[in-house]
């Protein structure tokens, strides 16, 4: 009976859904350096204030255009435009600020942008396509043409105007409202990243509403669904507790797919001066005021931007792993 029963082969225990898809993401090499990278930044800004050398705003005008030698045999055209000084590691700019301090604090601007936007288009539109593609009919048709008139409108043109109406109209503190006033003491707070927020946020939710809408009407139907149905559970209870955690996977891969998309906006809306409030570092911001040194002070130029496109390519390495990871059609294959 004993060796019977050892004859037996013991089943193996079928993984989760996201434990399933945690190792599928370990084993793709381009996600988990993404993903090491990813989490490098996010320190980065997080102990901005430790790791920095120097204040983002510290001034030291008579150090200003001093690069270290390492930077000069790079661009060697440089040599007579610039100070030679070892004391800053990537240099300093035309203010005599820190490259390599402002750099660091910029991280912070690219990733709040990189986790407000996708956090408010998951909200906003998954719940906003849950509610059209279930009930549908009439409400689905009304709030479908809603996003398309949406659409209608080029996403970065209507940023930029929303950006310029809130700037001019808080501009001064004079003949405000109470509410105003708030808010705009609310966004110099932040230095200038709260309207940023609200006008990504107002354009960010629609391709996530029509992904949503999509999943929904291709999953209302299925057997899961109506069986809910006739035990007598609630029009609530099935969007959120039956049909949500069966489309969040596709939604997740899109808003981190789409972020950045984000931190591209960010960038050129401080690169124009409809972003950031100076001297508050943002690596758009620094770009375009390198621009004008870009034949005798390259540096200005060129770390901002490659920190802008590691973290881009960061952020784009591990959306394709977690999209490759949450695919159904992989579930159980190793």
């Amino acid at each position: 009976m004993a060796v019977a029963e050892r004859a037996i082969p013991k089943r193996r225990k079928t993984a989760g859904l996201w434990s399933d898809a945690l190792y599928r993401l370990s084993r793709n090499r381009a996600a988990v350096v993404g993903a090491v990278l990813v989490t490098l930044l996010v320190l980065s800004a997080i102990f901005a204030s430790f790791i920095a050398p120097y204040h983002y705003a510290e001034q030291h005008r008579m150090e200003k255009l001093q690069v270290p030698e390492w930077i000069v045999a790079l661009f060697p055209t440089m040599r007579e435009y610039v100070q030679i000084s070892d004391r800053y590691i990537l240099g300093a700019d035309d203010l005599g600020r820190d490259l390599l301090s402002r750099l660091i604090y910029g991280a912070q601007i690219s990733l709040s942008v990189a986790f407000v936007g996708p956090l408010i288009a998951l909200l906003v539109g998954t719940t906003y396509g849950l509610i059209s593609g279930f009930f549908g009919k009439w409400v689905d048709n009304i709030m479908m043409r809603f996003v398309d008139l949406m659409y209608a409108i080029p996403t970065m043109l209507l940023i930029i105007l929303m950006m310029a109406f809130f700037r001019s109209t808080f501009a001064g503190t004079e003949r405000m409202s109470a509410f105003a006033k708030s808010l705009s003491d609310l966004d110099r707070y932040f230095g200038g990243m709260l309207f940023i927020f609200i006008g990504i946020g107002l354009t960010a939710w629609m391709g996530t509403a029509r992904l949503a809408r999509g999943q929904v009407l291709s999953v209302r139907e299925q057997e899961f669904v109506l069986a809910a149905r006739a035990v007598g559970a609630s029009n609530w209870r099935i969007v959120f507790r039956h049909i949500l955690p069966n489309i969040l996977g596709p939604l997740v891969i899109t808003v981190t797919l789409a972020i950045p998309g984000y931190i591209a906006t960010e960038a050129f809306l401080s690169f124009i001066g409809l972003g950031v409030n100076a001297p508050t570092p943002s690596w758009g911001l620094m770009i375009s005021e390198g621009a004008q040194y870009i034949r005798t002070a390259p540096h200005q130029i060129i770390f901002p931007a490659l920190a802008l496109s590691i973290t881009m390519f960061a952020f784009n390495f591990l959306g394709d792993g977690l999209r490759d990871a949450l695919d159904p059609r992989l579930r159980g294959t190793r």
